[in-house]
C-alpha cells in the first residue's frame, strides 16, 4: 500500500515539475508565432501518440479495430458530437466482432 503512495507522490511532483519548470524559464513573453504555435499543438500530438496505438490492439481483433477508427474519423468528419463519434465506433467494432 505504501508503494502506491510513493508513486503517486513521485508522479505529483513531476507533474509539478513539467508545469512550473517553463513559467520559470520564459519569464516574458514568446514572440516567435513558430515556437507558441509548436506549443500550442504539442498537447494534442502527445495525446495522440499515446491513444492511437492502443486503438488497434483494444479489440483484440485488428479488422474491428480498423472499422471502429473508420466510423469514428467518418462521424468526426461529419461533424457529429463526441459521445455520437464515441458510440459509432464502439457499436461498429462490436458489429463487426460479432460477424
Amino acid at each position: 500500500m505504501s508503494n502506491i503512495f510513493i508513486s503517486v507522490a513521485i508522479m505529483a511532483g513531476i507533474t509539478y515539475f513539467i508545469r512550473v519548470l517553463p513559467i520559470t524559464i520564459f519569464q516574458k513573453k514568446i514572440e516567435s508565432e513558430w515556437i507558441q504555435s509548436f506549443l500550442y499543438y504539442v498537447p494534442y500530438a502527445v495525446l495522440a501518440a499515446l491513444t492511437f496505438p492502443s486503438i488497434f490492439y483494444a479489440t483484440g481483433s485488428m479488422p474491428a479495430s480498423v472499422i471502429g477508427t473508420g466510423a469514428a474519423l467518418v462521424l468526426a468528419f461529419l461533424d457529429k458530437g463526441l459521445v455520437i463519434v464515441a458510440l459509432g465506433a464502439v457499436l461498429s467494432a462490436l458489429l463487426m466482432l460479432l460477424l
